[in-house]
C-alpha cells in the first residue's frame, strides 16, 4: 500500500512539474524567437536604408543613431555617448582642464563669450563678455558646433590659440593670441553677508566639490574671527552631478556620536541591489542653525542633499518645489571608448522617502519675487522631472505640493570677505538681498532662531 501511495504521488508530482514547467519554456521560446524576429527586422531595415535612401548613409552613422534611440526610449536620462562627448563629461566633472578659460554661449549661430573664468589666460588678455569669436586659429566659427569650438580652444598646456575677436565699439577685429594652461572651474563660492552669518552657493557636485566646500568654511570661520552663527547653503539651480560629493557636503553635518547618519540609499532591480550610504562618524561643523535654499532647477545631487539634512531635521530646507530626478545614472565605458549612461536605480531619503518624479517639498516656500517679464528660458526652468516625456514614474503615495519653480537667478559672484566679518559694510551684499527676497528670508530665519535660542523673547 505505502509503495502505491508513493507511486501515485509520484506521478501527480511530474504531472504539475510538467504543467508548470511547459508555459515557462514555452515563454522562453517566444522570448528567443521574438528577439530574433526583431533582430532580422533590424538587419532589414538596415539592409533597405542602404540600398534605397536618396545618398550613401555611413554605417558608423546609422549604429549610433539606433544606440540613441534605444537608449532614449528608455527614460530621459540613458543615453549613448559617443566618445567625444564621453570625454567631454568626464573633463567637466573633474573640473579641470588645458585651455584658456571662457565660458561660452552660442547667440544666433555666433559664438559668443559669456565670461572669461577669472585667473586665466583669457581673463588676463582682457577677453570680456559679449566678445563674439569669429575665429579660432584662422579657421571661422560660424555653422561649427560649440563641442567642436570647444576642443579647438582646448590642449595641452604651454600651447598657444589664436582668437579673432568680434567687440562692439571696436571698428577693427581684434586678435589675441592666448597660451593655454590648466583651467581649473569652481563648483562653489562663498561669502559672509553680516558677521558671523555665512553663505555658500554649489553650483554643481563635481570631483573636488566636498574638498572645496570643507575649505570654504575654514576659510569663512577665519574671516568672520570667531565660530560661525547659521548657514545658508544655495543649491537653486543645481542640477546635481557626483553623489560621492554630495554625500561628503552632508557628511560635515550628521553622523555625531554614535547616532544614525544614514545620508541616501539606492534600490535597483531586485533586492541585492540595495546600497546605503552613511556619514563618517567623527567630527562635524557645530549645530549652528542652517537653512538650505532650493527651487525646480534643484535636481538630482542637490536633492539628495537637502533630502538628508530635512530627515536629520538639520537645517530648514527653503524655497520652492525641487526637481524631481530620483533616478542613478551608471556610466559604463564601451569597447570602443564611447560610453553608456544608463539609469539603473532610484533614490530614497534616509525617512524612505522616493525622490523621483516629487522632489523635495521645502518645510517653508518662499517664492522668488518675479520681475514683470519672464524669457523664453525663465519659462524652461520651470520644467520639473515629471514634465519630461518618458520620465520614470514615482512610488505610489503622496504627491509633493505643486509649486511653480522660480525662474533662474544670476549666479551670485561673491567677492572675499573682509577680516573681521565686516561683510554688512558691503553694499554689494546689501543690493544681494534686496534683489533675492529667497536669501533674505533666509538670514531673517536664521537670526530669529539665534534669538530664540538667546532668550530674546
Amino acid at each position: 500500500m505505502t509503495r502505491k501511495v508513493f507511486a501515485i504521488c509520484a506521478a501527480i508530482s511530474l504531472l504539475f512539474a510538467v504543467l508548470f514547467l511547459i508555459p515557462v519554456f514555452d515563454e522562453e521560446e517566444r522570448a528567443k524567437r521574438s528577439e530574433a524576429e526583431y533582430m532580422e527586422m533590424f538587419q532589414g531595415v538596415v539592409a533597405l536604408i542602404r540600398e534605397s535612401y536618396v545618398d550613401p548613409v555611413d554605417d558608423k552613422k546609422l549604429m549610433n543613431g539606433a544606440l540613441e534611440g534605444m537608449l532614449a526610449s528608455l527614460d530621459p536620462h540613458s543615453s549613448y555617448l559617443p566618445a567625444a562627448d564621453y570625454s567631454e563629461m568626464k573633463v567637466h566633472m573633474a573640473g579641470a582642464f588645458g585651455g584658456v578659460g571662457i565660458q561660452l554661449d552660442t547667440r544666433d549661430q555666433k559664438l559668443m563669450v559669456n565670461a572669461p573664468i577669472e585667473d586665466t589666460p583669457a581673463f588676463r588678455a582682457g577677453i570680456q563678455a559679449g566678445d563674439h569669436i569669429w575665429k579660432i586659429d584662422g579657421k571661422p566659427t560660424r555653422g561649427v558646433s560649440i563641442n567642436d569650438c570647444v576642443s579647438r580652444m582646448r590642449g595641452v598646456p604651454g600651447t598657444a590659440v589664436t582668437l579673432g575677436i568680434l567687440r562692439e565699439g571696436e571698428d577693427a577685429p581684434l586678435s589675441f593670441r592666448l597660451v593655454r594652461a590648466i583651467i581649473k572651474t569652481r563648483s562653489l563660492k562663498g561669502k559672509l553677508l553680516e558677521p558671523g552669518y555665512a553663505y555658500v552657493r554649489i553650483a554643481e557636485f563635481q570631483e573636488r566639490t566636498g574638498e572645496d566646500f570643507e575649505r570654504a568654511l575654514k576659510t569663512l570661520v577665519a574671516d568672520n574671527g570667531a565660530p560661525l552663527s547659521g548657514l545658508i547653503l544655495d543649491l537653486r539651480f543645481n542640477p546635481g552631478g557626483l553623489v560621492d560629493q554630495a554625500c561628503r557636503v552632508v557628511n560635515c553635518f550628521i553622523g555625531e556620536g554614535l547616532s544614525d547618519g544614514l545620508i541616501v540609499t539606492t534600490q535597483g532591480r531586485g533586492p541585492s541591489s540595495k546600497r546605503s550610504i552613511s556619514a563618517a562618524i567623527g567630527d562635524k561643523q557645530p549645530r549652528y542653525p542652517m537653512v538650505v535654499l532650493i527651487n525646480g532647477g534643484s535636481a538630482s545631487a542637490s536633492e539628495i542633499v537637502a533630502g538628508a539634512l530635512q530627515d536629520h531635521k538639520r537645517a530648514i530646507v527653503m524655497g520652492t518645489q525641487s526637481f524631481g530626478k530620483g533616478s542613478v545614472q551608471s556610466v559604463m565605458t564601451l569597447e570602443n571608448g564611447d560610453g553608456l549612461k544608463l539609469t539603473t536605480a532610484l533614490y530614497y531619503t534616509p525617512s524612505g522617502r522616493s525622490i523621483q518624479a516629487r522632489g523635495i517639498t521645502p518645510d517653508i516656500v518662499v517664492d522668488l519675487a518675479r520681475k514683470p517679464a519672464v524669457t523664453a528660458g525663465e519659462k524652461m526652468a520651470q520644467l520639473r522631472e515629471r514634465d519630461l516625456e518618458g520620465h520614470i514614474e514615482g512610488e505610489e503615495g503622496e504627491e509633493g505640493e505643486d509649486i511653480d519653480a522660480p525662474p533662474p537667478l544670476p549666479a551670485p559672484e561673491p567677492e572675499a570677505a573682509p577680516k573681521g566679518g565686516k561683510a554688512a559694510k558691503d553694499p554689494k551684499e546689501q543690493d544681494l538681498l534686496q534683489d533675492d527676497n529667497q536669501l533674505a528670508r533666509a538670514l531673517d530665519m536664521l537670526k530669529g532662531i539665534n534669538l530664540i535660542k538667546a532668550g530674546g523673547f
